[in-house]
């Protein structure tokens, strides 16, 4: 973990139609960086949004790792400005998330998004989008498909199979609970899929969401963590 200013490293406007936000997304893929992590992280970093009212709210909510333990929670609102438009939730929510990570004091090793990364039309998830906008590790773990074919894993905890787009991969079908429907992991950024799905499975310690995303998902609804957290 380490202190520093959250700031996009690349030039980017939130501010185009729907076509436009497709052209971005499609040369933002070109910056997609595919590699193991170079550490094993001390944080992790939970990130979700909920919407209502015409009103964004993110929460980004850090863990130690291996322990699981929530030590910080950010959130952050705002009015949505971007219409509702399959495959380009990242012009919707991106600036809310970038508002809330802004707040946090420390800085995780890794993310982990209620959202796509690869496994995305034009392999540009949130998690991705985000991931290189900041140029920082980043995972998509989302509770549906949004695309790609997939082949039911066995029914117990661990279990995966690819999740595929034609002869690509571009994601994993995870079994984090046995017998219990699966989640669909991808890599977002700085990241293998492997190690996404080593990273998943590790966070996911009683239920069929990873602890750093189910903890977001609460602060994002409105609840706070336990006192003394």
């Amino acid at each position: 973990m380490s202190e520093q200013t959250i700031q996009p490293v690349l030039s980017y406007s939130w501010d185009v139609l729907p076509a436009k936000a497709r052209e971005a997304q499609t040369r933002l893929r070109g910056h997609v960086c595919v590699q193991p992590l170079a550490r094993r992280p001390q944080v992790v970093a939970g990130v979700d949004v909920s919407v209502k009212g015409g009103v964004a709210r993110a929460a980004v909510v850090l863990l130690s790792y291996p322990g699981l333990v929530p030590s910080q929670a950010v959130t952050a609102e705002m009015p949505v400005s971007f219409p509702y438009v399959p495959g380009l939730l990242a012009f919707r929510e991106g600036p809310v998330v970038l508002a809330a990570l802004a707040r946090l004091t420390d800085w995780p090793d890794v993310m982990i998004f209620d959202a796509q990364g690869l496994a995305h039309p034009r392999r540009m998830g949130l998690a991705t989008h985000l991931g290189v906008l900041l140029d920082v590790p980043s995972v998509g773990c989302a509770k549906s498909r949004l695309c790609g074919k997939e082949t039911e894993p066995g029914e117990e905890k661990g279990c995966w199979t690819p999740l595929l787009d034609g002869d690509e991969v571009i994601g994993a079908v995870v079994r984090t609970r046995s017998r219990v429907r699966p989640v669909y992991v991808s890599i977002g950024h700085r990241v293998d899929l492997e190690t996404a799905v080593a990273l998943v499975l590790c966070c996911a310690t009683r239920y069929r969401l990873p602890e750093p995303t189910r903890w977001a998902h609460r602060v994002a609804g409105g609840e706070t963590l336990p006192a003394g957290r």
